[in-house]
């Protein structure tokens, strides 16, 4: 999401320079207006105002200045060597850089900003897009009433839309599509009998889509940087107009988030949550539908009545194969710091995870090499997985109980009584049963380890 113009013209600003009262060399701090000015300046005054408020923060030697520090490191890169040694001063910790103390102020939750830090980072974020702030009234950026902490939201390179959605946009027949190729990975989606392509490459451009496929509002939310695509019905019990969602061009834990146009929440990409704003309180979860990522050709295939996204999106972009992201997608590293455990996954192979209210696993990718059936449960319900790892493609269906096997024959399952069928919404049975699909995604093992919120089960691979 970086964008480097965006960036050297917030430099630009931040080098306007600035007088505050009271804020002219080191010395012990106590009051919190005290603070607020020094962190003021740290941020947004000239040289010399900046080098001194930061000694003046060192000396009082409170570690909850070690935010305002660490959201200095970004935006004052010519300031990142003083910076760091301030923050192992006030810490006791170390760190090159402003991803380095990302991670660890991430790992340090019991360390809280101290209280002039909210108003601080929204003076930084009005001066990049003041649209920004319609994400953080007074009353909703208390920590009490955030599920996120402030410290960890950060600018994405983009202002607000700048990555703008596709709302109901214009579908044309399998056939017109003569600017895909047959590798060309899409999101397969039916509902209903509405079968629905949307290609990765133009949604790598746009990030979300709110349609209304087979008679149902839904939204697609694919983070780029999570590698991972979501499909939420976006009608929820209570509510008289389905949501309508966009990206804020903010992020956390290098995840977006997303923002509803109703009511300016933002939300977690990742589990369909408000984490800010008026519907935090709401217990809303959206519900996940079925979708599969899997090559044009497969997809077409299987669903010769599909309709895909016409390139006519009425935005200009480079909608080529392989063209967006490129860099990032081939790249081992993410573009932006979290924390991560890979002492079973590197950061960013893949994996297909299912998560209910009770449970949740992931499969690597590579387990469904081959096209690998595999049997197996999340919590307490069966399932069975067929996949092809080539083109990421899961599909994943409640088998209540019963085993099954990959067979030669495209969409075919062996199982109890024959040949099954491998339908996008059902496993259909020779003698007519019906197994129901079980909504699960694509993901990058970073994002699925560190954004469900709850402990995931990891499939073991055969040695």
């Amino acid at each position: 999401m970086a964008v480097q113009g965006l960036r050297l013209w917030f430099l630009a600003v931040l080098a306007v320079p600035m007088v505050l009262a009271g804020v002219g060399g080191a010395g012990a701090v106590s009051d919190d207006e005290a603070v607020a000015e020094l962190s003021e300046a740290l941020i947004f005054g000239s040289g010399q105002e900046s080098r001194d408020a930061l000694d003046a923060l060192v000396a009082r030697g409170d570690p909850d200045a070690a935010a305002v520090m660490i959201l200095a490191l970004r935006y004052r890169p010519g300031a990142v060597a003083d910076l760091s040694a301030a923050l192992e001063t006030i810490t006791g910790d170390r760190g090159l850089g402003w991803a380095d103390w990302m991670v660890w102020q991430e790992s340090n939750p019991s360390i809280k900003p101290h209280a002039s830090f909210a108003d601080l980072k929204m003076q930084v974020l009005q001066r990049i897009d003041r649209n920004f702030l319609r994400f953080f009234a007074d009353e909703w950026v208390a920590p009490e009433k955030m599920k996120i902490r402030l410290e960890e939201v950060t600018w994405g390179g983009v202002r607000v839309d700048g990555i703008p959605s596709l709302d109901n946009p214009e579908l044309i027949a399998a056939a017109d599509a003569g600017y895909m190729i047959d590798d060309d990975l899409v999101f397969g989606v039916e509902i209903n009998g509405d079968a629905r392509a949307y290609p990765l490459r133009i949604m790598g451009w746009h990030e979300m889509f709110n349609e209304v496929i087979g008679g149902v509002p839904v939204a697609l939310a694919y983070c780029t940087l999570c590698g991972s695509g979501i499909l939420f019905e976006t009608q929820v019990e209570g509510r008289d107009e389905a949501f309508v969602f966009g990206s804020s061009g903010l992020l956390y834990r290098s995840n977006k988030l997303m923002f509803d146009r109703q009511t300016d929440s933002l939300w977690n990409q990742f589990t369909g949550e408000p984490v800010v704003g008026p519907l935090v309180d709401s217990g809303i979860t959206l519900k996940i539908r079925p979708v599969v990522i899997t090559s044009w050709a497969e997809w077409r295939a299987a669903n010769p009545q599909t309709r895909i996204l016409s390139v006519d999106t009425g935005f200009q972009r480079d909608y080529g194969s392989g063209v967006v992201y490129a860099a990032y997608f081939a790249s081992p590293d993410l573009m932006f710091p979290t924390v991560v455990d890979e002492t079973k996954l590197k950061q960013k192979n893949f994996v297909f995870g299912i998560r209910n209210t009770a449970a949740a696993k992931a499969w690597p990718i590579e387990a469904f090499a081959g096209g690998a059936v595999i049997n197996d449960a999340v919590g307490l319900l069966d399932v069975v997985l067929t996949g092809d790892a080539k083109t990421r493609t899961v599909r994943a269906y409640d088998s209540g109980g019963r085993i099954f096997e990959a067979t030669a024959i495209k969409h075919r399952l062996k199982g109890p009584g024959g040949l099954w069928v491998v339908e996008e919404d059902v496993l259909v049975g020779p003698d007519g049963t019906r197994l129901a699909r079980v909504p699960g995604h694509i993901a990058y093992w970073f994002a699925w380890d560190s954004y469900l919120g709850v402990r995931s089960e990891l499939y073991e691979l055969p040695e």
